[in-house]
């Protein structure tokens, strides 16, 4: 069950961009498997729409059918997408723990957290294309300005994809 649940949890946050808070905010009836999207309340109140891929949604499924009615027997009736061993809310620093303990087991020795699963989402965005004011309203930032510390990181991989393949690139190798 709790595999089951910390897979969806992190396929989520990667998917969405969630921060961990929205995450385990999440009640059942903020996820649309029918549209695959997600409903995230944000800081300061504002709710976004945010879809979710395919590796998330089945994880998500899986999850609700199969794990998430046992734990939710245990507890008071909560509607959190998200459960304890006790059928209460999941915690922030249970999810933490639950990516932590994913990234042990992956042998990943580097600081993880959940804000670097948002930031690979915003990044991974930015390289394929995505315009930076639809990245910035997925992330439900108030300014682009906040937005746009993720483009260093894509203005960084196109420097390095630019001199090592085109051919009047200055080039540091003789």
């Amino acid at each position: 069950m709790r595999g089951l649940r910390d897979r969806a949890l992190l396929e989520l946050l990667y998917s969405s961009g969630a921060r961990i808070s929205e995450a385990v905010g999440l009640d059942v009836d903020d996820v649309n498997s029918a549209e695959r999207t997600v409903l995230l309340n944000g800081k300061g109140g504002r709710q976004r729409l945010v879809p979710i891929g395919r590796p998330a949604l089945e994880a998500l499924d899986a999850y609700l059918v199969r794990a998430r009615p046992v734990l939710a027997a245990r507890g008071k009736g909560d509607a959190a997408v998200f459960l304890n061993s006790h059928g209460g809310r999941l915690s922030r620093q249970s999810a933490w723990n639950a990516l932590k303990s994913a990234a042990d087991r992956a042998g990943i020795s580097s600081a993880v957290s959940p804000h670097v699963l948002r930031h690979s989402f915003a990044t991974h965005l930015l390289e394929g294309g995505a315009d930076v004011r639809v990245v910035q309203e997925l992330l439900g930032h108030a300014s682009v300005t906040t937005t746009q510390v993720y483009t260093l990181v894509t203005v960084n991989t196109l420097r390095e994809v630019y001199a090592t393949a085109h051919p009047r690139a200055l080039r540091r190798d003789p």
